[in-house]
């Protein structure tokens, strides 16, 4: 193993574990009520959670969490308009008088199926409450006691919050047939009999989150006020679908993939040798909605600003990272996930949501694509248009100096108590897609927002939202967090050598070592698409110099450059041999001479293990080699590498670093070079056995061959996929060395229509095992779905026989 935990796991994985508790199994959810009579009732989610129908946070105050360790309160001080007994008239008493125009029956038209929820694109969403989207009209229907007269006033009436209130939007009035104010009106379409056919226009700059609803009806015989039901109560969500809303999105293709799109695919690994995984984002999964409005909650974000698409994703960016605020998910670098679980075996966001919302404590354990992989179903959920994107080679600047500073002793060795700027093999982060109303014009479009906790931004661990555009071009003086993405993706590699005298001096200076490859899963596909190019020029170019000189102006070395370099006419490639882990390995490093002059190269070869952080241990095997070079001729120095040497030193996803330094002697030229390669880990096979229909039980199959010679210990697979299986783990025990396992799982599809089923393994000795399959369910004749736990409860984990077992 490494000679101890990377220097920072305090300050990224250091937040105390909460005690465990035991889950409240999820109920089944309310059943679908076309006419909703009277009062009374608690809806599912304020039987099972009380966070999510109470509100126990200042309107007005960013304030700490709540002091329940659970972040639950209580709302028995909030007074909502007619939230006790039955209706009441102006007085207040609670007398019916004849002639009043009295609100019998509300049918919200909220089932999936209803025209509300086609609209408004929401009827993925496993939930029976009506969910619109902002600035999009819809329809629903009152049942009177008596016929509607031109003379009755009715009046529509949104509450949400504490203290609702008309100035900060969380109080929305709207009169009937009159017009409201900021793009809110009711019109009445239809009146037959005693049923009133209602059509509601919502402003495009309402607040998201859930609204209580109620109605009041003024007539001669006096004021009647509908009590609040809580089965009647109103989810609001952003609208990329609507142009006067701030986070349209004016490609249909887009707004299916980055709303609507329930998986995808996220990338890790270097850039030579890219991984991919499938994450099951599931933002439509039954509680996911409620833990993103929980999420808001808990870090006590003022209501009147959650009409914000800006402060929203600032928020979100803060809170699935636990730091500062008990949020979502506790970081953790250490490589000891025995408190909880490892971040690369979570195959999707649903199982840390849903435990997050139950429990109110913070899950363990995140890293950057499980930090990612959350935000991108919370935006998604919350209606803005979100990708996941991973950068390659991307820099962690710790002194603003915007560059990456390296520093080696006299003998080009490295000096890793001074190197604290570090290069991420990877890591993965979210764009996504708003104005800026608060930025000068040209910086709408694609936004960084970056949930990882790495530095501290205005005090808290958040990042963004930043404007790719003003990453491109250098401008690090635009909010939020410019400087420190820019040099993630653009800043230079500056390798430092210490003189005799002890000072330390610029000798080579690596233009194209940082961000050389930035990705996201393509729109209606499962390829990888290059977006590079939105957040750099072209390498080398003059735009792209410019843009690095604008952005190092303003760092803590503007004047970095002033002193560099010599003539380089030898040139270095390293390569490293493509391998599985448990084989023997391959590094090479290629030298060219391009003088027209011999020239004598001396090489050292440094070779240790690393976190994808760029964290690294102890060197491990090193050689040095000096290589006579004739004019325009090329030489290979190789270093073979043994599992048995590397083994004992594995850390998460295998990846290894190394450091090339060598001196020309002819010339004084320094030759400098950090190559970062992993070993690659086996897939799992998932096979489908027979056809998917909803609501019938089907069978997959799954097949894992352990590449290593020894015995995988305390095995455990995930499986989830959204309308295909709700979270599920189970324990297999261990797996001997080479040996071949078949296991056999069964669930019952919920929603029809083509599905991802993903699965991960994981064990002390290995991680980064998954497998994914794509499951097309045809819909049960005649029904219209249902929603169940179909797989058993993520929490309550089943040991599972092998249904075979086979050597290698």
């Amino acid at each position: 193993m490494m000679d101890g935990p990377r220097s920072d796991v305090g300050r990224w994985g250091g937040n105390p574990l909460q005690p465990p508790t035991t889950p409240s199994p999820e109920p089944e959810p309310e059943p679908d009520r076309r006419f909703r009579r009277g009062g009374g009732g608690r809806s599912f989610w304020a039987r099972c959670c009380g966070c999510c129908s109470c509100r126990n946070v200042a309107d007005d105050d960013w304030g700490p969490e709540p002091s329940d360790s659970r972040g639950r309160g209580s709302s028995s001080g909030t007074r909502r308009p007619g939230s006790r007994g039955s209706g009441v008239n102006a007085a207040g008493d609670g007398t019916i008088r004849e002639g009043m125009l009295v609100v019998t029956g509300v049918d919200l038209l909220s089932s999936r199926s209803d025209q509300n929820r086609q609209e408004h694109h929401t009827d993925e969403y496993e939930y029976d409450e009506l969910i619109v989207r902002r600035g999009q009209p819809f329809h629903m229907l009152l049942l009177l006691s008596r016929t509607y007269e031109s003379s009755d006033r009715i009046t529509l009436e949104l509450l949400i919050g504490n203290n609702p209130e008309v100035g900060k939007g969380t109080h929305v009035i709207i009169p009937v047939g009159k017009g409201g104010s900021g793009g809110w009106k009711a019109q009445v379409t239809k009146a037959s009999g005693q049923t009133l056919n209602l059509r509601v226009h919502t402003s495009p700059n309402a607040i998201i989150g859930k609204f209580q609803f109620t109605v009041r009806t003024q007539s001669d015989a006096g004021e009647f006020q509908l009590p609040f039901d809580p089965r009647n109560e109103i989810y609001i969500l952003f609208n990329p679908w609507c142009p006067e809303d701030i986070v349209y999105v004016d490609h249909e293709d887009w707004r299916q993939e980055y709303v609507l799109n329930e998986s995808g695919r996220i990338y890790y690994g270097t850039e030579a040798q890219i991984g991919e995984r499938t994450w099951n984002y599931g933002q439509f999964d039954h509680g996911v909605l409620d833990a993103c409005l929980y999420i808001l909650d808990r870090r006590g974000m003022p209501y009147g600003g959650r009409g914000d698409p800006v402060s929203v994703s600032r928020v979100i960016s803060a809170m699935v990272n636990s730091l500062d605020d008990n949020g979502v998910l506790i970081g953790n670098w250490s490589g000891d996930y025995s408190r909880g679980t490892n971040p690369s075996a979570w195959v999707g966001s649903v199982e840390i949501l849903l435990s997050y919302l139950r429990t109110g404590y913070s899950v363990p354990y995140g890293q950057c694509w499980v930090f990612a992989g959350v935000t991108t179903t919370v935006l998604r959920c919350l209606g803005l248009a979100t990708r996941t994107v991973t950068n390659f080679n991307s820099a962690h600047d710790t002194d603003t100096s915007l560059t990456m500073d390296i520093y080696f002793d006299e003998n080009m060795k490295p000096l890793e108590h001074l190197n604290h700027d570090s290069v991420w093999n990877f890591h993965v982060w979210n764009d996504c897609w708003m104005k800026r109303p608060d930025l000068p014009s040209g910086f709408d479009g694609w936004q960084v927002v970056d949930a990882t906790p790495q530095e501290t931004s205005s005090g808290i661990f958040c990042c963004g939202p930043c404007s790719v555009e003003s990453i491109k071009n250098g401008l690090v003086y635009m909010k939020y967090d410019t400087p420190f993405i820019f040099a993630e993706v653009n800043s230079d590699k500056v390798y430092w050598q210490r003189q005799d005298d002890g000072s330390f001096k610029i000798v080579y200076v690596e233009e194209k070592a940082i961000g050389t490859l930035i990705v996201t899963k393509a729109i209606g596909s499962n390829m990888r698409e290059d977006i590079t190019y939105l957040y750099k020029h072209p390498e080398g170019s003059d735009a792209e110099r410019k843009a690095v000189e604008t952005a190092t102006a303003h760092g803590s070395k503007p004047n970095v450059y002033a002193n560099r370099g010599s003539a380089e006419d030898v040139a270095m490639q390293v390569e490293a041999q493509d391998a599985v882990m448990g084989q023997d390995l391959m590094v090479s490093v290629m030298l060219t001479n391009h003088s027209s002059s011999r020239r004598t190269v001396k090489l050292h070869l440094y070779l240790s293990v690393t976190f994808y952080t760029g964290v690294t241990g102890t060197i491990f095997k090193e050689t040095k080699k000096e290589v006579e070079l004739a004019p325009g001729a090329s030489d290979r120095v190789t270093m073979p590498v043994a599992y048995k040497e590397y083994r004992p030193h594995l850390v998460d996803q295998g990846a290894m670093l190394l450091n090339v330094s060598g001196h020309v002697k002819e010339s004084g030229q320094v030759l400098a070079k950090q190559h970062t390669f992993r070993l690659r880990t086996p897939d799992l096979s998932l096979t489908l056995l027979g056809a998917a229909v909803v609501g019938q039980e089907c069978e997959v199959q799954i097949v894992f061959k352990n590449p290593l010679p020894v015995t995988l210990t305390n095995v455990v697979f995930r499986l989830e996929g959204s309308g295909l299986q709700r979270p599920k783990i189970l324990n297999v025990g261990d797996i001997g060395g080479n040996e071949t396992v078949t296991l056999r799982q069964t669930f019952v599809p919920v929603r029809p229509g083509p599905r991802q089923l993903i699965a991960s393994l994981d064990s002390p000795q290995l991680s980064q095992v998954h497998g994914v399959i794509q499951v097309d369910v045809a819909p049960a004749p005649g029904a219209r779905g249902f929603f169940s736990d179909a797989g058993g409860d993520s929490h309550l984990g089943e040991t599972i026989p092998m249904a075979s077992r086979g050597g290698a």
